[in-house]
């Protein structure tokens, strides 16, 4: 059972996968830093110097040890915002994949027109070897 383990670690589907997390895992944290550090400061420049990320709708007000209940809602627009980012890089990263991908498989498709089949070449070799030896056709 240990070896079958193993086996499935060493697996490139296993590492493919746990390789693309801490990819996105990275590619999450430069996200937040452009969404916190560029994009949320002109959008609070856009509203009047108003700090989105400490926009909040204060249910009910602290009293004592108990906390205040609010609704984040800077924070689900910067959650929002951080969305549209990876979305539209995802998308532009697929988009060009794709691209690259029906370029090769055009190119393949030309190499295989332009190379004739397997079983005519054989057959033209025969009808030349036919009349090399000038036998006689069946």
């Amino acid at each position: 059972m240990i070896k079958e383990f193993k086996e499935f670690i060493a697996k490139g589907n296993v590492m493919d996968a746990a390789i693309g997390f801490v990819l996105g895992l990275a590619f999450k944290a430069i996200v937040d830093s452009v969404v916190n550090g560029l994009l949320m400061p002109i959008v609070g420049l856009l509203t009047s110097g108003y700090d989105l990320s400490a926009w909040k709708i204060v249910l009910r007000q602290a009293e004592g040890e108990t906390p205040e209940a609010a609704l984040l809602l800077g924070t689900i627009i910067q959650t929002v915002i951080s969305f549209v980012i990876i979305a539209f890089f995802l998308f532009l990263v697929v988009k060009a994949l794709n691209a690259a991908r029906n370029r090769r498989q055009k190119e393949e498709a030309a190499v295989e027109e332009a190379a004739p089949a397997e079983d005519i070449v054989l057959l033209t070799q025969i009808r030349d070897l036919l009349e090399q030896n000038k036998l006689p056709r069946a």
